[in-house]
């Protein structure tokens, strides 16, 4: 878990993104459409932030790369029908799926 937290902060960090120029994003407040238009290394990090925001804080330090990619798509798909809304609403009904 620490693993992938310190991942997204270094590509975050690293990696140049529109979503990643800003100093603070708050998901929250984020726009489906604002997410989308965010360019693919933001779509990515936040993909990877929300992959191990909604992991079991005692799972293993186990990336299922297929997993994030199957979920980020679902997200993104969701916030085409609904670029109003926010992420953090949209995400919660695809990560906190069982």
């Amino acid at each position: 878990m620490k693993a992938l937290r310190t991942l997204a902060l270094t590509v975050a960090l690293l990696g140049p993104a529109s979503a990643a120029q800003a100093q603070v994003v708050d998901l929250s407040k984020t726009t489906c459409k604002e997410f989308l238009e965010s360019g693919k290394d933001g779509i990515m990090i936040i993909w990877a932030w929300l992959y191990g925001y909604y992991a079991d804080q005692d799972a293993d330090p186990v990336v299922d790369f297929a997993k994030l990619t199957a979920q980020g798509t679902k997200l993104a798909e969701a916030c085409k029908a609904a670029p109003t809304k926010d992420i953090i609403s949209i995400a919660e009904t695809i990560y906190e799926a069982k």
